[in-house]
């Protein structure tokens, strides 16, 4: 029977996601029954950063579902759950003011989110043709040395998202640390609730961590696979 033995790095990984998972719901679900004592809801929350950054061309809509919340560029509008909308929680102001943070990014122009959106399309692109490529190379790479390119083509076609997701991290811990700077400055949260604040996000963050720990892992295997797949056809 094979034996993989990159499944010893991706299981820790893929734990570490479930985790980082499960971390951000508990923590959120915590600090969503603090109320904040200043009683502002998340969708003023995330007005007031906006404001004292001079921004007032992004609206602020309400979105279905948990933790689904999101700015888009392209719509110029930030999107807050239910859950964060009309919530006077810690939890709701912290992930609406982070929310605020991705929009004061692309209106100063912060280089990661850039970078990121400029990636976006090619990285869309790449993930649909990562495996197909790896795929086709890995099975025809005896009869041609062209297929064997077409393998290495497609783990560069993977490699784009773990761009992606390294790309995303200065950006995520970056909107973290503008909202809980806005949010001490504005005093949006009374005394000790920062905390709960910090922790939610902190949380969140860790998400990204463990996306791009997978992504790397999976990067490696798939490029050794290859050339292994390579050397061994010679």
């Amino acid at each position: 029977m094979y034996y993989d033995p990159f499944y010893i790095l991706l299981l820790p990984a893929l734990l570490f996601t479930l985790i980082a998972s499960a971390s951000v719901n508990s923590t959120f679900r915590k600090y969503s029954g603090v109320l904040s004592s200043r009683r502002i809801t998340g969708a003023e929350a995330a007005d007031r950063v906006l404001r004292a950054s001079g921004i007032d061309s992004v609206r602020i809509e309400r979105v279905s579902g948990s933790l689904t919340d999101h700015y888009d560029p392209r719509a110029n509008v930030i999107r807050l759950s239910e859950s964060v909308y009309d919530s006077t929680s810690v939890a709701a102001i912290g992930v609406a003011c982070h929310e605020a943070g991705h929009a004061i990014q692309h209106d100063v122009g912060y280089l990661p989110i850039k970078l990121r959106n400029a990636i976006v399309p090619v990285t869309n692109i790449g993930s649909k043709l990562a495996m197909p490529l790896i795929l086709i190379g890995l099975i025809f790479g005896g009869t041609s040395a062209l297929f064997a390119n077409i393998a290495y083509l497609g783990v560069a076609c993977f490699a784009l998202s773990t761009v992606f997701q390294l790309i995303t991290l200065p950006t995520e811990f970056n909107a973290s640390r503008r909202a809980l700077d806005a949010i001490e400055r504005e005093g949006l949260l009374g005394n000790g609730e920062m905390a709960g604040a910090r922790k939610v996000l902190r949380a969140a963050a860790m998400t990204y961590v463990a996306a791009l720990a997978v992504s790397l892992v999976q990067l490696l295997r798939f490029f050794l696979l290859v050339s292994g797949s390579t050397r061994r056809r010679r």
